[in-house]
């Protein structure tokens, strides 16, 4: 019989009351409002999220990436375990408790990986960061970015305006990325709709589903040309 869950901290958020709960050494969940959001036991999709949005870069002479959402810090540990010492690496997570715990009781599960020194860690909106990294100098573009957010595209996502999916968003994560970058994201199941839009800004998409068994998470793969050259669909007609 499996032992019973015990919350070993707790917060209020916007969205309910978020949870850590523990039932063995390594056996974690976080909730919010009594839903899971992730377990330590089922993470095969998180960690192929990172390791296949980071595959091009291991011996890249000093990359840069960025990672929306931190959870327990197994798509981090991909993340990092596919680069290079010489990497920077971005994370952007909403809540700080969330790094408290992955410093904390949630250090052992991914070797300390939110301690790594080629990690910066910031309280902050990935949407905000992304949108300002487009707008910004071309030396601090990324090479990669992933998204591991426990909302992921889906069919009732708004197509232009939503801060993550839609095709504004979209546009930004492009801009965000240097020449031949990936931007790799979790769904809980494939969106045709995410994907026609990813492709509508010049991303060449696939897409893997690394779970066993029936119901599979996606991970979608987005990658950029090595030239900036959008499609011709996208160019504005100027006014004769």
């Amino acid at each position: 019989m499996a032992k019973p869950w015990k919350t070993i901290a707790s917060i209020d958020t916007d969205e309910g009351v978020l949870e850590l709960r523990q039932r063995d050494e390594r056996d974690f969940l976080i909730t919010v409002g009594g839903l899971v959001l992730m377990n330590s036991m089922a993470n095969r999709s998180e960690v192929v999220l990172g390791q296949l949005g980071c595959k091009h870069l291991t011996t890249h002479a000093g990359p840069r990436v960025l990672v929306g959402g931190l959870g327990m810090g197994c798509t981090l540990r991909a993340v990092l375990d596919s680069l290079p010492a010489t990497a920077e690496v971005v994370v952007a997570e909403l809540n700080p408790v969330v790094l408290e715990w992955c410093r904390g009781p949630l250090a052992e599960l991914t070797d300390g990986a939110a301690s790594d020194p080629r990690v910066r860690v910031e309280i902050a909106d990935v949407a905000n960061l992304v949108r300002k990294t487009a707008r910004g100098d071309a030396g601090n573009k990324f090479d990669a970015i992933v998204f591991d957010l426990y909302k992921g595209p889906h069919y009732h996502t708004d197509k232009f305006k939503d801060p993550l999916y839609g095709s504004r968003a979209i546009e930004n994560a492009r801009s965000a990325l240097r020449p031949g970058g990936v931007f790799s994201i979790w769904g809980e199941n494939f969106d045709e709709g995410f994907d026609k839009r990813l492709r509508a800004v010049g991303f060449s998409v696939s897409h893997e589903k690394p779970g066993r068994g029936g119901f599979r998470h996606v991970v979608f793969l987005a990658k950029l040309p090595l030239s900036r050259t959008k499609p011709a669909g996208t160019r504005r007609k100027l006014k004769p």
